[in-house]
């Protein structure tokens, strides 16, 4: 760019204007400030936010889940929030088979330098569907988050655009990886296992341009296809 051009975009100057950032020290583990943005919840959203605590700093509240796409979209939008980064969405099973799966979102507000940590709970009653509103409307980041968390878990989202197995394959049968229940050696043998996943058939989930990555080769440069040819393994 140069130095006469007008910037097309606006910085993001993260905290309060006037207010100097400050990284906090001494983090109780339990207890501390809450996030007002969970006040703020409560006024705007009322019984469909429940409890809600402070961990090592975090503020984590939980969601009534049928109203998780709502609250999301009033976090992303309202002025006093403006959460527009979706971090990550993953869930929580735990060992108790009475303790309901916890899908979590994990939001920041770069405007206010505010973080904070949504959950929904989904009952393992054998009644209650591990279903919860897709927030893909709201952050598209959620597009692969929400795909992995179904991988893993078996959690679906309703709403989903192309809600698929990300890190299986679609046929994949032993169940969800992240679950309690998943057997550790899996249910059927290793042959068995290699003999399905060799069936796969990928042209049935993917499109022609999804699979188009292997034509990619022949315009990768000379040197390139030399050392990938030769057996040498990429590396991040």
């Amino acid at each position: 760019m140069s130095k006469h051009s007008t910037p097309s975009f606006t910085v993001v100057r993260p905290g309060n204007p006037g207010e100097q950032p400050t990284t906090p020290t001494g983090i109780a583990h339990r207890g501390g400030a809450m996030n007002p943005s969970v006040e703020a919840l409560r006024a705007r959203f009322g019984s469909a936010i429940g409890r809600a605590e402070v961990v090592w700093g975090d503020s984590t509240v939980y969601v009534d889940r049928a109203k998780v796409a709502e609250i999301a979209a009033w976090l992303q939008g309202d002025p006093d929030q403006s959460y527009e980064m979706l971090v990550d969405v993953t869930a929580v099973e735990y060992r108790d088979a009475m303790r309901a799966i916890e899908v979590v979102w994990h939001i920041r507000s770069l405007k206010f330098r505010r973080f904070l940590r949504l959950k929904a709970e989904l009952p393992k009653d054998g009644k209650t569907p591990l279903a919860v509103p897709s927030v893909w409307g709201v952050w598209k980041a959620a597009d692969w988050m929400e795909r992995e968390c179904y991988d893993m878990f078996g959690i679906e989202f309703t709403g989903h655009p192309d809600l698929r197995r990300i890190l299986m394959w679609e046929q994949y049968k032993e169940g969800y990886p992240l679950r309690k229940d998943f057997p550790m050696r899996g249910r059927f043998s290793r042959s068995e296992q290699l003999r399905q996943a060799l069936a796969a058939n990928p042209e049935a989930r993917y499109s022609k341009e999804e699979l188009s990555i292997a034509d990619a080769f022949e315009d990768l440069p000379l040197d390139m296809r030399r050392r990938l040819g030769g057996g040498a393994q990429t590396g991040e």
